[in-house]
């Protein structure tokens, strides 16, 4: 197994964006209408990883710097985005070791709190995340006015 960080357009993200995005479309009726540009997650603004196993890629996440306090965000703030395990690797650890990974890197970058949004929709996420020390926040992002959406934050400053 091996984590590499890529762009966000590789071909490989694009692939797995595609399959998450249809995964999402299954749980909620629709893709994630969030906007997200390659450039986000260029370090030191953010990264991008893979996780491949024999050249094939299995998992995927991101960080970028979000600080738009009106959309409720704060000063500081890293957000996950695009974690995703395609379907027959899930249950191995990756999205944990890619959480794990994301953090070191978004704490190194001098962020001060890793924040999330997920929805009800995904049982499993939630069950990571909170096991990951990760708590429910005051909402922020697109989706902050949803009834199904759960935004988690975790401090990153102390937190090794």
């Amino acid at each position: 197994m091996e984590i590499r960080p890529v762009r966000y357009d590789h071909p490989d993200a694009v692939r797995l964006d595609e399959e998450v995005q249809q995964e999402y479309a299954r749980r909620y009726g629709d893709g994630d209408l969030t906007r997200l540009e390659p450039g986000m997650f260029v370090p030191p603004l953010g990264l991008y990883l893979i996780a491949y196993e024999d050249g094939v890629p299995l998992a995927t996440g991101g960080w970028r710097v979000q600080e738009d306090t009106a959309k409720g965000y704060a000063t500081g703030d890293a957000e996950i985005k695009r974690m995703f395990v395609v379907p027959h690797a899930r249950g191995r650890g990756l999205a944990r070791r890619i959480l794990a990974t994301l953090e070191a890197d978004a704490r190194a970058a001098g962020r001060t709190r890793m924040v999330l949004e997920t929805g009800t929709e995904q049982p499993e996420a939630l069950s990571l995340y909170a096991s990951s020390g990760y708590a429910m926040v005051e909402k922020f992002g697109y989706y902050r006015t949803y009834e199904s959406s759960r935004c988690m934050g975790k401090p990153l400053v102390g937190a090794e």
